[in-house]
């Protein structure tokens, strides 16, 4: 028989969306349209479609790491994601978990509302993301909203200067910062990446479309998928850029849900029926 090597394995640790698309559901399509195998820790359970999110569970948080400590015990985990934790107490069992194992590849995207405006991160958790579980990344993946309350300032003051408050976030001790730009508006959608040196800026273009559901956690699963097959960061999430952008553009004509509608993420194995071409960029932010 012929021999087939082993794929990576990532783990995300995050929260349930039941409508599939965003959250763990999101990440473990991220994980398989990338070619690794992908294993996952819940972190909470939401009640949510396209339309938003009408209930969330937190799990214990012992048995939030019991997941974790499993998965590690087990499988040959390359990168991990780390998305929705909600509560400052789960934040810390990660957080603490993830330092004694010494966890590779770890990005971070400090989800806080939902793309229908719903809380998803406690006041009290972000002082907690903040201080322990941001200096365990290699990769920090905030939107504007979410850069501003992580530095403590009005949204204002990031989208005027960026480029400062990346070289702020860095501080907070991750080894890189992605600003995602989605929510600058505008015809263009670029991210900027900044690992201490000079800043990068990943560029896309925006598509008008109202299916972005999930594009954050979508394109942290693809910088943690392409860590674990061995890229290093910045071409990690060039090309995690690159992902998702197709992948909402080839669902920019899809009518699924009510609300803000999924993105494709296996638009480089389904045909694209009714889509756009993926030759264009979209932003890849939201989540």
């Amino acid at each position: 028989m012929p021999h087939h090597p082993q794929p990576p394995v990532a783990l995300s640790i995050a929260g349930s969306d039941p409508s599939g698309g965003a959250g763990i559901q999101a990440d473990l399509k991220t994980f398989s349209a990338l070619g690794v195998y992908g294993a996952a820790a819940l972190a909470a359970l939401t009640a949510q479609d396209t339309r938003g999110v009408s209930a969330v569970r937190d799990l214990p948080p012992d048995f939030v790491a019991e997941q974790v400590e499993r998965v590690l015990d087990d499988l040959d985990v390359r990168a991990v994601k780390v998305g929705m934790l909600s509560r400052a107490a789960v934040v810390e069992a990660v957080a603490e978990l993830l330092a004694q194992r010494r966890a590779r590849n770890v990005v971070v995207d400090p989800v806080m509302v939902s793309k229908s405006g719903a809380a998803l991160l406690l006041p009290d958790a972000v002082e907690a993301l903040c201080e322990q579980l941001v200096p365990l990344a290699l990769v920090l993946t905030p939107n504007l909203p979410e850069a501003a309350v992580l530095l403590g300032v009005q949204l204002g003051e990031v989208e005027r200067d960026p480029a400062q408050a990346c070289r702020q976030l860095l501080r907070l001790g991750s080894r890189v910062v992605v600003l995602k730009g989605g929510h600058a508006g505008g015809e263009r959608s670029d991210d900027l990446y900044f690992d201490g040196g000079e800043i990068v800026r990943l560029p896309a273009h925006r598509v008008e479309t109202r299916n972005t559901h999930g594009t954050g956690c979508t394109f942290s699963a693809a910088i943690a998928a392409l860590l674990a097959r061995g890229e290093e960061p910045l071409e990690a999430c060039r090309a995690a850029k690159r992902y998702v952008s197709a992948a909402i553009d080839a669902a920019s004509a899809w009518r699924l849900g009510h609300g803000h509608g999924p993105v494709h993420h296996f638009h480089a194995l389904w045909p694209l029926r009714g889509g756009a071409s993926p030759s264009r960029s979209a932003p890849a932010d939201g989540g």
